[in-house]
C-alpha cells in the first residue's frame, strides 16, 4: 500500500435512530450438547430424521450444517438412501460440510468427504465438475458437495431419475424461488413431484428480498419444518447477551465521518456500498483508502496474511482484512488468512474486515462484534445474514450490534424517488428484525372453556378466566395470547402457515411498498387520514390470497388476523416501553414486559381492536425523531402525492365487509358516520356497485 493521501474532511451529520435492543437472559441452553454432541436446535432437527422432506428454519451460527450431518448419516445408514449431495450457494461455503469427527462427542459414525467430492475445494469451471457428479452418482461413494450451479447444470444433463434414492441438502434455501424462471426451483419441484429424494432444505431467513415465495404452496405443504427462532438462539447463549439493531442517516460522505459509528476497538465487517448505489463515490477503492485514513497511520501490510496494520491516535494497532482489493493475488490471500483454521480461536488475529459482496453468508467470524453496512442492501435476506455474522457466541464477547448507514433523503435532488426507496427499505428491515427477534407468539381465541396453559407464566396474579390473558415460556421462548373473535384455521394449510409461517407473511407485508408508504406518511401520526383497517384489513387479506391462493376464505383470514396482531404486539410493545415522561426512544430491551403491560393497559384484547392499530405508526413516530424535519416533510408530500383510489380488487373486500357489519347492525355501512372505518366499508361497498355495473368482474 503506497503513503495515504490526504483527504479534505467534510463533515457529516449522522442521525441515530435507536436501535431495536434485545437483552437475553444467557441459560447456556442453545451451545450445551446431548451424549451425541448435539446442541438443541441440533437434537430437535434429529428427531424428525425420519422426514421425507424436512425444511430447518434456524438463525446463522445455530449448526444448521452439523444438524444435516446427523440427518444425513442417519439416512444413510437406516433409512436406505444411497447417496447424499449437498448443495451450497457458493464454494466457500463448502467448506462448512468439511469432515467432522462426530464420534468423539457421542455419534455412532464420523462425518467424511472423500477429498475428490468436495466439488467447492475442486479446481475448474462447472462442466467439468458436473461430469464430477455424474460419476459420483456412479461410484459407491456417499457424500458430494457441489454449489448450486453445479447441481442445476447436472440435473439438465442427466436428468431428474438419476437422483432417486438420494438425500438433496439445500443450504440456504432461500436462493430457491417459486417463480418458474428459478432454475434450481424448478429443479427441485421437479424431484418433489416424482417423489423418488428426499430433501432437507436449510435457511436462517425463509424468505426472499423480491417478495417471491420459496416453494410453491403445494409442494410447501410436503416439508415438516423444524424451526429455531432468534430468541432461543440469543437466549440459550452463554456469552452474547444483547444485540443492536440500528438504521442511521448521514448527510455528506459516509467515508469522510465512519468514526461517527465505527469504533476500532469493536471487531467489525464493515461493507462499503456497491458502486452503483446513490452512497457511493463510485471508487470503492478511494473509500477504502479514506476509512483507513479515518483510522490511523498505514503502517505496512502483513507480508503472511495480506491484512494491513495501521496504528490508531491512541497508539493501538489495528489489523485490516481489504476484501474489496481487485487484485486477485492479494484479495485470495487475504480470503485464505481470514479461513485459516489454527486462527478460528484467535481474537486477535484480525480486527476489523472491509468487504463489498464477501462475508456474508457461510462467513463464520465468531469474534465479530458490529456488524457495520453502508447502503441499503440487495434484499432483506441479506440484512439478515450480514446480522448474522455479529450473532456469534464467543468468549468475553457479551455485546453485539448491526448498523445499516443510510444517506438521509433530499427531496429538493433529483434521485429523491431512489433515496426514499432506499429509506424506506431500510425501515421495513428494521420491522422484520424487530419481529424475528421477538419471542414467538401463539394465538388462541378467547372463550369460556379457556385455560392455563401448562408451563407459561401469566404475571403477577396469575391466570385470570375473567378476561383475555398474556402468558410466557421463557424456556421456550413463547407467548401465549387470547384474543377475542379471533377466526380458528380450518385446514392443516392453514394451521401451518399460522404456527411456521406469519414472519414470512409479514415479510411480505412490510416489503409492498404502496403498504409501507401509506402507513408511514398517511397516518394519523403523520397529520394523514389513513383508516388503520386499509391496511391490516385489505392489504394485508390481499397479501396472503396472492401467496396461498388455495387457501378458503376462512383460512385466509384466520392467517391475517395473527400476522396483523404478531406485528402489531411487538409495535407496541415497543411503544409502552418508551420513557413516557421525555418521550425519547430508548433500548427495546423489555418486549415481554412490553406485551404485557399492553394486555394490561386495554384490559381485553380483541382482534377489532388489533385491527384499528397502524402497524407503521411506531416506525413513523422514530423516523420524525431522527430525519430533518424539512425532508421529511418533503418526503411525505411525495408519497402522499401517489395515493390510489380503490381499486376493483379492494372494492370486493369493502363490500364483503360491509356486508358483515349490516348482518351485524341490522344497516348498511354509512359514508357520513363518526367512525371512518364505517366510511371506508360504505366508500368501498359503493365502488364495488359501480365496478360491478361497469361490468369490470365480468372478465
Amino acid at each position: 500500500m503506497q503513503a495515504k493521501k490526504k483527504f479534505r474532511s467534510i463533515r457529516v451529520s449522522i442521525k441515530q435512530v435507536p436501535s431495536v435492543s434485545v437483552t437475553y437472559a444467557r441459560n447456556g441452553a442453545s451451545t450445551t450438547s446431548n451424549e451425541f454432541g448435539m446442541r438443541a436446535m441440533q437434537e430437535r432437527a434429529y428427531e424428525r430424521r425420519g422426514e421425507q422432506y424436512l425444511l430447518i428454519k434456524s438463525p446463522p451460527a445455530s449448526g444448521k450444517s452439523r444438524a444435516l450431518m446427523f440427518i444425513a448419516l442417519d439416512k444413510l445408514e437406516n433409512q436406505g438412501l444411497k447417496q447424499v449431495i449437498v448443495v451450497v450457494p457458493e464454494k466457500s461455503i463448502g467448506s462448512s460440510f468439511n469432515d467432522e469427527p462426530l464420534s468423539k462427542s457421542g455419534f455412532w459414525t464420523d462425518w467424511a468427504v472423500v477429498p475428490k467430492w468436495n466439488l467447492c475445494n475442486v479446481p475448474g469451471g462447472d462442466d467439468g465438475k458436473v461430469g464430477a457428479v455424474g460419476r459420483f452418482l456412479e461410484s459407491d461413494d456417499r457424500i458430494l458437495i457441489c454449489t448450486h450451479a453445479t447441481f442445476r447444470f447436472a440435473v439438465d444433463r442427466f436428468g431428474i431419475e438419476v437422483f432417486d434414492d438420494r438425500l438433496i441438502a439445500v443450504d440456504e434455501f432461500h436462493h430457491v424461488s417459486a417463480n418458474p424462471d428459478n432454475k434450481l426451483g424448478a429443479h427441485l419441484g421437479q424431484l418433489i413431484a416424482r417423489d423418488r429424494v428426499h430433501v432437507v432444505a436449510m435457511t436462517g431467513s425463509y424468505f426472499r428480498g423480491d417478495a417471491e415465495a420459496v416453494l410453491s404452496p403445494e409442494d410447501e405443504s410436503k416439508f415438516d419444518t423444524v424451526t429455531y427462532t432468534y430468541y432461543e438462539q440469543l437466549n440459550g447463549y452463554e456469552h452474547l447477551k444483547t444485540l443492536d439493531i440500528g438504521y442511521f442517516f448521514y448527510t455528506g460522505s459516509y467515508a469522510n465521518d465512519i468514526l461517527a459509528v465505527l469504533k476500532p476497538s469493536e471487531k467489525t465487517i464493515l461493507h462499503i456500498p456497491n458502486v452503483n448505489a446513490r452512497e457511493s463515490t463510485g471508487d470503492k477503492h478511494k473509500e477504502v483508502d479514506r476509512i483507513i485514513d479515518a483510522l490511523g497511520k498505514w503502517q505496512e501490510t502483513d507480508p503472511v496474511t495480506g491484512f494491513h496494520l495501521v496504528k490508531t491516535p491512541e497508539g493501538q494497532i489495528i489489523k485490516i482484512a481489504d476484501l474489496v482489493e481487485d487484485d486477485p493475488t492479494k484479495r485470495d490471500r487475504v480470503s485464505a488468512a481470514l479461513k485459516d483454521p489454527k486462527q478460528k480461536n484467535n481474537r486477535d488475529h484480525v480486527d476489523l474486515i472491509i468487504a463489498l459482496g464477501m462475508a456474508k453468508e457461510g462467513f463464520d467470524w465468531i469474534w465479530c462484534e458490529h456488524a457495520l453496512t453502508v447502503g441499503y442492501r440487495a434484499s432483506l435476506t441479506e440484512i439478515v445474514q450480514i446480522i448474522g455474522r455479529a450473532t456469534r457466541d464467543a468468549v468475553g464477547k457479551t455485546h453485539s450490534r448491526f448498523t445499516n448507514l443510510i444517506a438521509e433523503p433530499d427531496a429538493s435532488e433529483g434521485a429523491v424517488t431512489e433515496a426514499i426507496n432506499d429509506t424506506l427499505k431500510a425501515i421495513a428491515a428494521s420491522l422484520l428484525m424487530e419481529q424475528v427477534l421477538a419471542p414467538r407468539f401463539n394465538f388462541t381465541p378467547k372463550t369460556a372453556a379457556s385455560i392455563a396453559e401448562p408451563g407459561f407464566q401469566y404475571g403477577e396474579g396469575g391466570y385470570d378466566a375473567e378476561k383475555t390473558n398474556v402468558g410466557f415460556n421463557e424456556d421456550s421462548g413463547q407467548f401465549q395470547i387470547e384474543i377475542k373473535g379471533l377466526a380458528e384455521p380450518k385446514s392443516k394449510e392453514a394451521e401451518r402457515i399460522c404456527q411456521e409461517d406469519l414472519n414470512e407473511v409479514i415479510t411480505a407485508f412490510v416489503q409492498d411498498k404502496p403498504t409501507l408508504e401509506r402507513g408511514l406518511f398517511d397516518g394519523e401520526q403523520a397529520g394523514g387520514e389513513l383508516v388503520a383497517e386499509e391496511l391490516t384489513v385489505v392489504r394485508m387479506g390481499k397479501i396472503i390470497k396472492d401467496r396461498y391462493p388455495e387457501l378458503e376464505e376462512g383460512d385466509v383470514e384466520a392467517v391475517r388476523q395473527r400476522a396483523v396482531a404478531a406485528m402489531n404486539l411487538t409495535q407496541q410493545a415497543k411503544r409502552v416501553t418508551l420513557d413516557e415522561g421525555e418521550r425519547e426512544p430508548t433500548a427495546n430491551t423489555a418486549l415481554i414486559d412490553g406485551v404485557r403491560k399492553f394486555a394490561m393497559d386495554v384490559r381485553d384484547l380483541d382482534i377489532d381492536l388489533i385491527d384499528s392499530i397502524n402497524p407503521f405508526g411506531e416506525a413513523y413516530n422514530i423516523l420524525a425523531k431522527s430525519m430533518n424535519e424539512q425532508s421529511l416533510r418533503q418526503v411525505a408530500s411525495v408519497i402522499s402525492a401517489k395515493r390510489s383510489p380503490i381499486t376493483p380488487e379492494d372494492a370486493v373486500t369493502w363490500a364483503k365487509r360491509a356486508s358483515r357489519f349490516k348482518k351485524e347492525n341490522d344497516r348498511s355501512p354509512s359514508m357520513t358516520a363518526a367512525d371512518p372505518y364505517e366510511q371506508l366499508m360504505a366508500e368501498g361497498a359503493t365502488a364495488f356497485m359501480r365496478f360491478r355495473k361497469e361490468g369490470r368482474y365480468d372478465r
